[in-house]
């Protein structure tokens, strides 16, 4: 039965990707920004005149690739004297060959104002799935505010002077975030989908292992490719602490969604995975009133309304993601009442029509004896964050069926009809 679910869940995912028009450009590799705090923020004068290389794994594979460079949340000009992309290994700044210079109009640099984004000029560039890629920057001019992915779960380095067309470098330190580059596109061979994984710090991987690729994100990227599934391109753009309604960690996911995931080319699915830093911060800042409670979780509902609406006219299916448990959580120190909010949240997410499908890492995850707390062997120690086995078991709860059998059309006036498309409301899935 594993079997013949599995297969029956490739063909459709070849049948939706045959369906559509070969994409122009697709994001093979992407991450989501935000302004840095003080422990990863680079002192400008530290970095200016000096290469930045970061290494980004490709979920999809083309004939040629294109960086976006990101300024967005810097008040300075970002000056980039020359940028390079070669072929990287895991953890190490040396590449493997010569890497190969990227054009800006046909210029080796840019200069992109503050709050902007440019992205370079195509480079025949083979990859498949899986590729391991490095960004050279030579930096000029860094802002004192930098465009960062804060957790990178992989080893970036900052070396002095110009060394972005070199295979070694030296004098480099190594560093943990993504700094200026927000996204690696590919031209695909085939028509390809892309789905956008977008929430907190589950989705982007606290408690996986350093350049070992363990987030649920990853899991599900090899999960597609030992299926035999055809391009199907996954992005991560979960940000550590981030929540739904209010600004803290990065902005706001109701605010960041656009950027993050809809403007994205080529995408065709968001996974939405959000809610317990919104329930989990009324609670330790003392005002989960029942009255408070109750309004909570009706804005979480009218949040969640509105991403749909916004999805569904761009023509981008939307899955939502279950609240896995926190309890013990030593962060949050949840109470009953955290539990039963989670609960009736969690509930409104499977049955809601809104979706067009639900991936369950609720029922993924938690201890069947105890279905307030993870599963022991799914427990990374903070009884919050996923366990490296835990993500890969998240990765087994997304419904591959229901991302195959999905299909929107953009409306026109970027509004969605409320009978379009496919209104799941099934939430049945496979395991590998």
């Amino acid at each position: 039965m594993k079997v013949r679910t599995t297969l029956v869940a490739a063909g459709l995912l070849a049948a939706a990707a045959q369906a559509q028009p070969a994409p122009d450009w697709i994001a093979a590799w992407g991450t989501a920004l935000m302004a840095p705090n003080d422990k990863v923020a680079l002192a400008p004068a530290s970095a200016a005149h000096a290469t930045l290389r970061q290494a980004m794994r490709l979920s999809l594979g083309g004939t040629a690739l294109r960086v976006r460079i990101s300024n967005r949340f810097g008040d300075e000009p970002l000056a980039i004297g020359a940028a390079t992309v070669g072929r990287a290994r895991a953890g190490a700044g040396d590449l493997a060959g010569s890497p190969l210079p990227l054009r800006f109009g046909g210029k080796p640099g840019v200069t992109v104002a503050p709050g902007a984004e440019i992205v370079s000029d195509p480079l025949d560039f083979p990859s498949v799935a899986g590729d391991l890629v490095a960004v050279s920057l030579a930096v000029e001019a860094l802002p004192a505010r930098q465009s960062v992915h804060i957790a990178a779960h992989a080893t970036q380095f900052l070396a002095p002077g110009d060394q972005a067309a070199r295979p070694a470098l030296d004098g480099a330190r190594a560093l943990t975030s993504w700094y200026q580059v927000d996204e690696i596109d590919v031209l695909p061979s085939a028509p390809a989908a892309e789905l956008v994984a977008i929430g907190d710090s589950i989705t982007d991987g606290t408690g996986a292992g350093l350049d070992r690729d363990e987030r649920w994100p990853d899991y599900l990227q090899r999960r597609l490719r030992a299926t035999h599934a055809p391009a199907l391109a996954v992005v991560n753009a979960g940000i550590g602490g981030n929540r739904m309604l209010a600004d803290g960690n990065g902005p706001k996911l109701a605010a960041r969604f656009a950027h993050d995931v809809l403007d994205r080319p080529g995408v065709t699915h968001a996974l939405v995975l959000i809610g317990v830093n919104d329930l989990g911060v009324q609670h330790r800042a003392g005002r989960d009133t029942p009255d408070a409670r109750r309004a909570l979780l009706h804005d979480l509902e009218d949040g969640w309304t509105a991403l749909a609406a916004q999805a569904h006219a761009r023509g981008v299916c939307l899955i939502a993601g279950t609240i896995v448990p926190y309890g013990g959580s030593r962060i949050y120190q949840p109470g009953p009442d955290n539990e039963a909010d989670r609960l009736t949240l969690n509930a409104w997410l499977r049955a809601s029509p809104l979706f067009d499908g639900v991936a369950d890492f609720d029922a993924a995850l938690r201890d069947p004896d105890a279905p307030g707390r993870l599963r022991e062997a799914f427990d990374s120690g903070d009884r919050l964050h996923p366990s490296p086995a835990g993500y890969r078991a998240m990765a087994a709860a997304v419904p591959l069926d229901r991302l195959a059998a999905c299909r929107w059309r953009p409306q026109p006036g970027g509004t969605a009809p409320p009978d379009a498309g496919t209104h799941a409301t099934m939430h049945d899935h496979d395991t590998e």
